[in-house]
């Protein structure tokens, strides 16, 4: 895709190449497979005597400072100083749990502004063939999301697990090669990366304000990172835009990124309620003829902002009042901030660190495939990056409302949540007992033979076997149900009842999802 970054090099000879313009030395496949330098463990070892002094003795065995892993298992690469810094950091924070939000943490909108971008978030004419909307793969009956492993996007019918894959000429060509993540909370002040890789962030590294797929040919004046992301799912091939011939959109993708969002800005300003809508929110607007696709970003990111507010959950009652958790959720925060070490990346306010991390989550569909590496294998934050310390590792996500996003990980891998906290203190046992039937694909004959391919790839398994991020802990069955259990009391009481929901109508006149 024109949006793509620069060619990167697949990770099958003994020698790679990084390509990214951040990233021009020569890595050893050594290094992937985890090689360390001289003299490591004995700092290792020092290190795990200072903490243990200190009484950190949780944070040495967390991060396995001074510890010899099981058979099996790869030393855990702490490449640089800065990686250190924040896991320990992580950890110091999980300390005393999550932190309280206030609405004084969310980035101001105007609701008017959010008015237009509630209407817009649910109408199909941003979609290139006019049949998707953001909210078919992000709907308030689903918690956000769309209740599948793998999304279906254009040319898919319905939402949810019963979304179809289409029929004939209009039938999907490619699944999407992620979980559509929640929308909760993104609007709060923390949150300045977006996507399962963080391939959008805040930042002056293009003069526009972010570091996007988009690079330089990002518009200026998108006043959030919500306002950015909203733009991208509009050119997406697979996602809303369509492919190339099909219509105007996908064509002027297809040459270069930003000579879509022109056209997607004319659609809807020329659609005489959007441009009064426009012109009575924004100072700057005086017609409709001056909207253009950052004031459509500016609505869209207001919404997101303003809709997915939650900070009404029993925890939060916790937190504030000291009303007591039922429990069992009582005996899983304290295995969840404690032995189980979950609060070592899930801590904070959103109970996310906003740093990336490999969990070894079983590996299927089409991948996130890259320019000149056409395995349906996805590599992750290494696909932003360029880095190999960054092959395979995926943003924390937030798990405030966790119960209402199922399936779990960054690929859907698990659809309940006792699965996916058993994974995540037993990674590779739970890996070598998952099996396809567990993630909810609906059925797409035409892409059958890819959706699992990667798995018989046994190299590729290999090298991501040999990426992990964490140590496996035992828990019994009844302290994952507590764990669950405190999971449960991160949803909000209010969850369910959105400020403004689903619009029944949208200005164009298509229907809503």
């Amino acid at each position: 895709m024109p949006f793509e970054r620069s060619p990167q090099i697949p990770l099958e000879s003994t020698r790679i190449v990084a390509g990214h313009a951040k990233a021009k030395s020569i890595h050893n496949a050594n290094q992937f497979f985890g090689v360390g330098i001289t003299g490591a463990r004995k700092w290792q070892k020092r290190c795990a005597g200072i903490f243990k002094a200190a009484l950190f003795h949780q944070i040495a065995r967390l991060f396995h400072i001074g510890q010899r892993r099981s058979s099996g298992q790869k030393q855990y690469r702490q490449n640089s100083f800065h990686r250190a810094l924040v896991g320990f950091t992580c950890l110091w924070a999980s300390a005393s749990g999550a932190e309280t939000i206030s609405l004084t943490d969310y980035v101001q909108v105007d609701a008017a502004q959010a008015r237009i971008g509630q209407l817009l978030f649910y109408d199909k004419i941003l979609s290139g063939n006019r049949n998707i909307s953001c909210g078919t793969c992000h709907h308030h009956d689903l918690g956000g999301g769309d209740g599948l492993s793998l999304g279906i996007g254009e040319g898919g019918v319905g939402i949810g697990p019963d979304r179809t894959v289409g029929i004939g000429a209009d039938a999907i060509r490619k699944r999407i090669p992620r979980n559509a993540p929640a929308l909760w909370n993104l609007g709060h002040r923390s949150v300045t990366v977006l996507f399962h890789d963080g391939r959008l962030s805040v930042s002056d590294t293009f003069g526009n304000g972010f570091d996007s797929p988009a690079e330089e040919w990002l518009p200026q004046g998108l006043e959030t990172v919500l306002a950015a992301q909203s733009l991208f799912p509009l050119v997406a091939q697979f996602e809303m835009a369509g492919n190339p011939a099909e219509n105007e959109i996908a064509g002027a993708v297809h040459d270069r990124i930003d000579a879509a969002w022109p056209i997607i800005a004319q659609r809807v300003r020329t659609i005489p309620e959007y441009g009064q809508l426009f012109v009575a929110a924004f100072d700057h607007i005086e017609g409709p003829s001056d909207v253009t696709i950052v004031d459509i970003g500016n609505t869209i990111g207001a919404f997101i902002a303003a809709e997915w507010q939650s900070f009404d959950s029993p925890y939060d009652a916790f937190l504030r009042d000291g009303t007591p958790l039922a429990e069992h959720a009582e005996t899983g925060r304290v295995l969840f901030f404690g032995d189980a070490g979950c609060g070592s990346c899930h801590n904070g306010p959103l109970f996310t660190d906003q740093q990336f991390h490999a969990m070894g989550l079983p590996s299927f569909g089409p991948g996130r495939t890259r320019r000149f590496d056409p395995i349906p294998r996805d590599v992750g934050r290494m696909g932003e990056t360029d880095l190999l310390e960054d092959a395979y590792r995926f943003r924390t996500p937030s798990l405030r409302n966790v119960t209402l996003s199922a399936p779990y990980g960054h690929n859907g891998a698990y659809p309940t949540l006792d699965l996916m906290v058993r994974h995540m203190v037993d990674p590779a046992g739970m890996a070598a007992r998952w099996t396809p039937a567990m993630a909810a694909l609906p059925a797409a004959p035409w892409l059958a033979a890819a959706d699992f391919v990667i798995r018989s790839d046994a190299r590729e398994m290999a090298r991501q076997a040999a990426v992990l991020d964490v140590t496996p802990v035992i828990l019994t069955d009844q302290e994952v149900a507590d764990i669950v259990a405190f999971l449960g009391a991160l949803t909000g009481d209010s969850a369910q009842e959105r400020p403004m929901g689903r619009p029944p109508i949208v200005p164009s006149g298509l229907p809503v999802d």
